[in-house]
């Protein structure tokens, strides 16, 4: 019954904007902590931001600060990551992670990619 349903995904082109969203259902969204991740074919999971339950705090991974902004809505049960600026390294398969004291759920992922 839990879910995490991400969208936003496709092709856009360097320099272009993208808004992922992450739907949650099935647990208590305002008590689980926020993350996207990514990953690229040959790579491994990177963790590319994070936002508090209330979302008063964020944090970024340095090759996306600046560019990328996570925020949530716990009324909507969603987190979104508005990605700006993008480049061909930003390339992977987006992930939404909800994280609480003693478990945590992933979405199934959704497609980025920025041709060259």
């Amino acid at each position: 019954q839990v879910q995490l349903v991400e969208s936003g995904g496709g092709l856009v082109q360097p320099g272009g904007s993208l808004r992922l969203s992450c739907v949650a259902s099935g647990f208590t969204f305002s008590r689980y902590s926020m993350r996207w991740y990514r990953q690229a074919p040959g790579k491994e999971r990177e963790l590319v931001a994070t936002i508090s339950t209330g979302g008063g705090n964020t944090n970024y991974a340095d090759s996306v600060k600046g560019r990328f902004t996570i925020s949530r809505d716990n009324a909507k049960n969603t987190v979104d990551l508005q990605m700006n600026s993008l480049k061909p390294e930003d390339t992977a398969v987006y992930y939404c992670n909800a994280v609480e004291f003693f478990e945590g759920y992933w979405g199934q992922g959704t497609q980025v990619t920025v041709s060259s």
